[in-house]
Formats: C-alpha cells, sequence, structure tokens
C-alpha cells in the first residue's frame, strides 16, 4: 500500500499541483498564530506548550480518520493516505517555480529571472547576474526538494500519514516561530526549532545520500564531509554539499544582495554553475526519487510475498 499511496500522490500533485493559496496552509498557519498570540510569554516552555497544542490535534485526527477508514475498507485508507501526501508535498510548485527561472535564463530574461529567484527564496535578487542566479536557484531546488518531497516522505513511510503529517507541520512551526528567538520575545520559537531539527536529522541524510548515489557519488561524499558543517543551518550545508558534489559543481560562495558582497561557505566542487547545470540539478532531484521508489516498490513487493 505504501508504493501504491506514493506513486498516486506524485501523480496527482504533478497533475493537480497545489494552489499558490493553499486553504489547509492558511488555515493551519492562522491558528498557530492565535496559539502564539496567546501563549507568547517569551519562555522557552511557552513554545513548547503551543507546538504540542498545534501538533497534537491535528496528528490524532489524522490518525484516527486513518483508523476508521482502515476498518471500513482497504480502499478508503488508500485514498486517505494518498490524500494527505499530497497535501504533504509540493513537487510540482517548486518545479514550476525553478522551470520559470530557468526559461528566463535561456531567453536573456535577467531581470524576469532574479525577481522569480527573489519572489521564490524571500529576498532581494536584483543585484546578481546570470551566474548567480542559476546557483540560487539551484540551491533552492535541492533544499526545497528534501523539504516537500524526500523529507515528508521519509516521515510517511516510517509513520503513515501521520508521519508525513508531522513533518510538514514541524516544518512550517519552525519557519513561523523560530525566529521568536530574540531578546524581546524571549525563547518562544526555540522548541519550534530543536524539534523540526531532530525530526528533520535521519531524513536530511538520507537525501543527502541519494543524491550522492544519484550522481558524482565520490565528489558527493567528499563535499558532504569536507564541507556541510561550515553552512548555517547545517542540515541545509548536508544538502547543498552532497548536491553541489553529485553535479559536479560550485554552490554556495560570495552573492551579490542588499548592497553588498555576502560571504558564504563555498560547497559542492568544479565550476562556477551555469543556466545549463540548473536542468542537470532538475535531473538529478528526478534520479534520486526513482531511486527512492524503486526501493520502495522492493520492500513493499518483498512484504507482500511475506
Amino acid at each position: 500500500m505504501t508504493f501504491l499511496s506514493v506513486l498516486a500522490a506524485l501523480l496527482a500533485e504533478q497533475t493537480w499541483p497545489l494552489r499558490e493559496d493553499n486553504r489547509l496552509l492558511a488555515w493551519f498557519e492562522r491558528y498557530a498564530a492565535t496559539l502564539e498570540g496567546r501563549l507568547n510569554g517569551g519562555q522557552y516552555r511557552h513554545g513548547m506548550l503551543a507546538w504540542a497544542l498545534a501538533v497534537g490535534p491535528v496528528l490524532a485526527a489524522t490518525a484516527a480518520i486513518q483508523q476508521l477508514l482502515g476498518e471500513v475498507s482497504p480502499l478508503a485508507e488508500l485514498a486517505w493516505n494518498i490524500a494527505v501526501l499530497y497535501a504533504a508535498m509540493g513537487f510540482r510548485r517548486f518545479s514550476r517555480e525553478f522551470t520559470e527561472v530557468d526559461r528566463a535564463l535561456r531567453a536573456g530574461e535577467l531581470a524576469a529571472a532574479c525577481d522569480r529567484v527573489g519572489k521564490w527564496r524571500g529576498g532581494s535578487a536584483t543585484e546578481l547576474d546570470a551566474g548567480d542566479a542559476a546557483r540560487v536557484a539551484i540551491e533552492q531546488v535541492l533544499i526545497v526538494s528534501h523539504r516537500r518531497v524526500f523529507g515528508p516522505l521519509a516521515w510517511f513511510i516510517a509513520l503513515g500519514p501521520a508521519g508525513a503529517v508531522l513533518y510538514r507541520i514541524a516544518a512550517v512551526l519552525a519557519g513561523l516561530w523560530s525566529a521568536r528567538n530574540d531578546p524581546d520575545l524571549g525563547a518562544f520559537g526555540r522548541f519550534a526549532a530543536l524539534a523540526f531539527h531532530w525530526l528533520d536529522w535521519i531524513p536530511v541524510r538520507v537525501t543527502g545520500a541519494s543524491f550522492a548515489v544519484a550522481g558524482d557519488f565520490a565528489d558527493a561524499v567528499y563535499c558532504w564531509r569536507a564541507q556541510a558543517s561550515s553552512w548555517d543551518p547545517k542540515a541545509d550545508g548536508i544538502i547543498l554539499a552532497s548536491g553541489g558534489g553529485a553535479l559536479g559543481v560550485r554552490l554556495g560562495d560570495t552573492l551579490h544582495q542588499d548592497g553588498s558582497l555576502r560571504d558564504r561557505p563555498e560547497l559542492g566542487t568544479g565550476e562556477e554553475p551555469e543556466v545549463e547545470d540548473m536542468r542537470q540539478a532538475v535531473g538529478l532531484v528526478w534520479r534520486a526519487l526513482v531511486l527512492w521508489m524503486f526501493l520502495i516498490f522492493v520492500v513493499s513487493l518483498a512484504h507482500a510475498l511475506g
């Protein structure tokens, strides 16, 4: 059932990608904002309580519905698995953003490409040249492919629909609340960041290993071991170092942003990425996904045969 659920969810997401105005996500973000407004007293324990109240009811409802549908019919449970995984992922959405950047760069429309990159990563990108735009886009596609595909898949394989939901909402809460660690607001968001760090500890390493197997294995492993710890956060460093090594391109490094040069650690190996390397990055993600699907199929088949 796991293989069929993943395959059907991926096909559905490719055919009917989630809309930009995802109502489920918008509802959950409003709920999280309400919890923060009522519970944020600037203390670590307040953040822990808010996280439990945000995550617990959603997980309980997901597991209860799965149990109920499983008693009704295996097909109903399968449909629920597909629906939850479809909502937890976003493969088509980020690939569409990446494709638009690639198309603009190939057409020589640097301003349009930079505008797309800036909106995608949530920062200024107007000062990037074509090489920088390609490099940042490759970085984004590697990181987002983990956050929106491989991470949810890993937890779905481990715990079923509740696992995919746990990973997704933990990532959302970390993004919403991890900035709440400044002196004025106290340590409210520290638990959300820590919880996601540990939930992502194994999946991020599995994704890094997948990129290594799907690309240049030796360079990917070398870059992972030698470079990942220099990047903050290290989880992203693992993804970028292994991905850059697997592709044979150099990521990270100095970037023009906000009127100055932003120094960043160098990740990966080889030459500066060019526009042509963007499609190689998409190919790496697809090969890694095919590898996952093959392994899921083999394990599911072995389980079915006893």
